[in-house]
C-alpha cells in the first residue's frame, strides 16, 4: 500500500503564552522540521517543500529500527548541546550529531490516524520511539494546561519557544497549532544573513 503525502500541520504565531485545561504544550526545538515515511525497512526524510533530506542517512536508518511495517511521522531534525538545547549552527554547519525529534504519529501500519485525538496518536508515538531505544530518535513530550510556567522555563534556558496545540485536535485543517517565539532567543539573531552567505557560498 503506496503511503500518503501528507503536508506537516503549520504553526501559527501567538506573542503570549497561556493556560488552558483543553491544551497541551510542548518544547520547540530549532532545527528542521520533516517528515518522515517509513515503509518495507526504507525511511525518507521530507521537508515541508517536498524536498528529500539526503545529507541524514543515519537518522534515516535509525527510524527504521521502529517496529512498524509502515509509518509516517512529524518531527523536527535538531543538534543539541549537553544540555539538550538545540543548535541550529551545528546543524547547518554539518558539525553536530543530528538526531530526530518527533511529536506526532500520522499513519501506522496501512491504518490513517490522522482522525485520531492528538493525545492518543501521542501516546502511539511514545510506545513506538520508546521500544526502539535508539539515542537518535526523540519524542516530545508536553505538559498539560500549564503553558506559562513552560514558556518561563524555556525562556530560561535559552531555547527558542513553546508550542500549544489541543489536546483532542486531529491532524488536518481543523486543527490549530500555536508557536510562542522567545523573544530573546539569541540563536535567532542574524539568522537571514546567515542563510545569504550560505547561498553565496553555494553559488
Amino acid at each position: 500500500m503506496t503511503l500518503p503525502t501528507i503536508s506537516p500541520l503549520p504553526l501559527t504565531r501567538l506573542r503570549d503564552p497561556f493556560d488552558h485545561k483543553d491544551w497541551i504544550f510542548e518544547v520547540k526545538f530549532d532545527g528542521f522540521r520533516a517528515v518522515a515515511y517509513i515503509d518495507d525497512g526504507e525511511c525518507r526524510l521530507v521537508s515541508p517543500n517536498g524536498n528529500i533530506f539526503k545529507r541524514f542517512d543515519p537518522l534515516s536508518h535509525a527510524l527504521c529500527t521502529l517496529s512498524v511495517k509502515s509509518a509516517v511521522l512529524d518531527g523536527e531534525i535538531v543538534c543539541l548541546d549537553d544540555k539538550g538545547v538545540s543548535q541550529f549552527n551545528e546543524l547547518i554547519f554539518k558539525r553536530g550529531v543530528p538526531y530526530f525529534y518527533s511529536w506526532d504519529l500520522m499513519w501506522l501500519n496501512r491504518k490513517d490516524l490522522r482522525q485520531s485525538p492528538l493525545l492518543e496518536r501521542k501516546n502511539r508515538l511514545k510506545d513506538l520511539i520508546m521500544r526502539a531505544d535508539n539515542p537518535a530518535l526523540l519524542f516530545a513530550d508536553h505538559v498539560d494546561e500549564f503553558g506559562r510556567d513552560l514558556f518561563r522555563i524555556i525562556c530560561e534556558r535559552q531555547l527558542e519557544g513553546i508550542v500549544g496545540k489541543h489536546r483532542d485536535g486531529r491532524y488536518d485543517r481543523t486543527a490549530r497549532w500555536i508557536k510562542i517565539n522567545n523573544p530573546d532567543y539569541t540563536q535567532s539573531k542574524d539568522r537571514h544573513e546567515l542563510f545569504y552567505s550560505i547561498k553565496m557560498n553555494s553559488d
